[in-house]
């Protein structure tokens, strides 16, 4: 893959391709940013780049070289991701003995590791990443895709060259998302959701996201009209559908909804989210003040950590239908 065919991130390109052309490839690199910004797409178009046998500051894709990368089986290349909920210790020596032992690579001397959410290191497994990074036994680039970058030991953040990835901004991604013939109903919520278009297009096609947005506007529709009904509603989809599996996505989707509310009654029509939703929701936003349209969406907030500290997805979906219902 050239950088030419990652979306956005023309900060990041240009530092990593300068780099390429001047032989200035730093020994480690931090990959900092949201999921779906195209930090594993860069991550390996670099190492394609840095191994490629016809290209100096880009990857050809058809060489050798750059076809064992796409494929995941260059000898030169080593990928780190988390056992379970962590990077053990053991992985970092498993790497650091895979890397005693010379490149292999005909067209280079270098050898690349990749470390997945290296957030997720446990302090002994950094302790020993951070003395390969001061002690490499030969010509290693190291990349770190991250989250969180502020996350990583400090003296791992010192001793590595920064790549912040930004979400792409949200127009660029409607229009794109669109134009690839998504459908708009479902491309304005995952635009609001993700960073990048990649991560738009994976919610947009799994088999649950259509349906949880129908079952947010079935709820906030009944909350607000015939109140009762929204707890058989719950009920039966908690069970029958994936709603229980994805309930913090179901709670984003219901706060996107009260903001439109927000938006209607202020009179604001041109960033909705729920653009096929608009009749009913535009009379029903002028039935309360936008005052009380905010306290909603404040309540929506406040409940919505309580998800973020394990209390229980069904109890505060029903807490705030209660809160809807009497805002």
């Amino acid at each position: 893959m050239s950088f030419n065919q990652i979306q956005g991130q023309q900060f990041a390109k240009r530092i990593l391709q300068q780099s390429l052309r001047l032989d200035k490839i730093s020994h480690a690199y931090i990959f900092s940013g949201p999921v779906g910004t195209g930090r594993k797409a860069m991550a390996v178009t670099l190492a394609q780049a840095i191994f490629c046998e016809n290209m100096k500051d880009d990857a050809c894709g058809h060489c050798l070289e750059c076809r064992k990368v796409e494929h995941g089986n260059h000898p030169d290349l080593h990928i780190v991701e988390p056992d379970g909920a962590s990077i053990k210790i053991d992985q970092i020596r498993e790497l650091q003995k895979d890397f005693a032992y010379r490149a292999t690579a005909t067209t280079t001397s270098t050898k690349i590791y990749m470390i997945h959410a290296a957030e997720k290191m446990t302090t002994q497994a950094s302790n020993a990443l951070l003395k390969f990074l001061e002690e490499p036994t030969s010509r290693v680039v190291a990349i770190l895709i991250t989250e969180n970058g502020q996350a990583l030991l400090p003296t791992i953040q010192s001793r590595s060259q920064w790549i912040t990835f930004n979400p792409m901004a949200r127009d660029e991604m409607i229009a794109k998302l669109l134009a690839d013939g998504l459908p708009a109903h479902l491309v304005h919520p995952a635009s609001y959701l993700t960073a990048g278009t990649e991560a738009a297009k994976q919610l947009i096609e799994t088999n649950w996201f259509a349906e949880i947005r129908n079952v947010v506007i079935q709820l906030a529709r009944e909350t607000m009209t015939r109140f009762p009904s929204s707890f058989v509603t719950v009920g039966q989809k908690w069970t029958k559908s994936e709603l229980g599996d994805h309930a913090g996505t179901m709670f984003d989707l219901l706060i996107l909804w009260i903001k439109d509310m927000v938006q209607l009654c202020v009179g604001h029509k041109d960033k909705l989210v729920y653009i096929d939703q608009m009749e009913w929701m535009t009379s029903l936003a002028y039935s309360r003040s936008s005052a009380a349209w905010i306290r909603m969406l404040e309540k929506a907030v406040e409940l919505q950590k309580r998800l973020r500290f394990n209390a229980n997805p069904q109890l505060v979906l029903e807490k705030m239908l209660v809160v809807m219902q009497g805002v």
